[in-house]
């Protein structure tokens, strides 16, 4: 015999604020429980989490501006993974497992991949340039045979270009995504901004940081761009999806990527915002790098340029009219705009499905 749906008492009226009572303390547990798991969710992601990379890999140097993260089985010529100097780790490029972009091009055709790793700068590396850069750069080049297939990712783009304009025999295949080339093209934020805020800004920023323009400093910056996103919408999203194990695993690789950024050069900074984006001396064959005024015409292997649709960093225009500066065979450049923003170039699941696979075909085949 099952039990009626309310006991017997509770059809006494009397008894209705003791049935409200018990009710409301279940409930308020229940609250309470929830409230606590998404404060510890909280402080978790925010400041327990730290980004890891994704393969196994081995470190093949370990330089002052970088590790050297190789990957896969040494054999033909090497592909070398620029990735973003710009705030953020190399975890970019190895996010996930079974979502990466160095297990996708491993599984399509590569057989070696490496990966510039770069360091959080520290104060005694305040005063560096981009010209060091540069030349760790072209020892991990030298490192991994002296000519390598290059991949520039968003900043590790602007300097995969230089590298390949100033030693065009080093670089066999050029791929340019989401990187900021013609700074002076398209509308996008990051446009906006530098050339809105005088060069004393940033000048104070990098004052503030003792000569490092220090990653906390940047992370604001950015997510200021979008804050109904980042200082409402985000913990909103985490309250609702606090018991959704799933939710939480994919979160929290992410904001520990995120929530993470990495220390610059206040020198390197300074440096980048007024001859790269204010000035746009790259594109205009003014930037002195190396010794030599860079002349992007002196690029002359295949390229890929690769731009997103909604990428508000960089806009499609400041990657695709690179075509226009290099000096490769119009036949032999080969330019894609795919659906979706900044990030998810270099990360998302659906770009690393249906675009990079294409992308390490094309460049097995240079």
């Amino acid at each position: 015999m099952t039990e009626p749906e309310n006991p017997p008492l509770l059809s006494v009226p009397a008894f209705w604020p003791m049935a409200m009572a018990a009710t409301m303390l279940k409930e308020g547990t229940e609250l309470y429980a929830k409230n606590l798991k998404f404060v510890e969710e909280e402080t978790k992601i925010h400041g327990e989490l730290r980004p890891a990379l994704a393969t196994p890999n081995r470190a093949r140097l370990d330089l002052r501006t970088m590790v050297l993260r190789d990957y896969g089985k040494p054999g033909g010529i090497p592909t070398l993974i620029d990735a973003p100097h710009a705030g953020h780790t190399a975890m970019i490029a190895d996010y996930y497992d079974g979502q990466s972009l160095v297990q996708t091009l491993l599984a399509n055709g590569i057989g070696h991949v490496a990966l510039t790793d770069w360091k959080s700068a520290t104060a005694d590396m305040k005063d560096l340039e981009v010209d060091n850069y540069l030349a760790e750069v072209i020892v991990a080049i030298d490192d991994l045979g002296g000519r390598v297939n290059l991949v520039g990712l968003c900043q590790g783009g602007w300097m995969s270009a230089m590298i390949a304009a100033r030693f065009p025999d080093k670089v066999n295949s050029l791929v340019l995504a989401g990187a900021p080339i013609d700074t002076d093209a398209g509308s996008g934020s990051i446009k906006r901004m530098v050339h809105q805020s005088p060069t004393s800004f940033y000048q104070e920023l990098v004052a503030l940081g003792g000569g490092l323009m220090k990653g906390k400093f940047m992370l604001q910056g950015w997510k200021n761009m979008h804050p109904g996103q980042h200082y409402i919408q985000d913990h909103i999203d985490l309250y609702e999806h606090i018991d959704d194990p799933a939710y939480l695993a994919k979160e929290e690789t992410f904001e520990s990527w995120y929530e993470n950024p990495i220390d610059l050069p206040g020198r390197w900074y300074l440096q980048v915002i007024s001859q790269i984006f204010k000035e746009n001396r790259l594109a205009k064959g003014q930037f002195m790098g190396l010794g030599r005024k860079l002349d992007l015409h002196n690029i002359t292997c295949p390229a890929y340029l690769l731009a997103g649709a909604d990428d508000d960093i960089t806009t499609p225009e400041q990657v695709l009219d690179a075509a226009k500066y290099i000096g490769t065979a119009k036949d032999r450049i080969v330019q894609e705009t795919v659906p979706g923003g900044h990030i998810g170039l270099f990360m998302g699941a659906n770009t690393l499905r249906d675009h990079w696979p294409q992308i390490a075909r094309w460049i097995s085949a240079q």
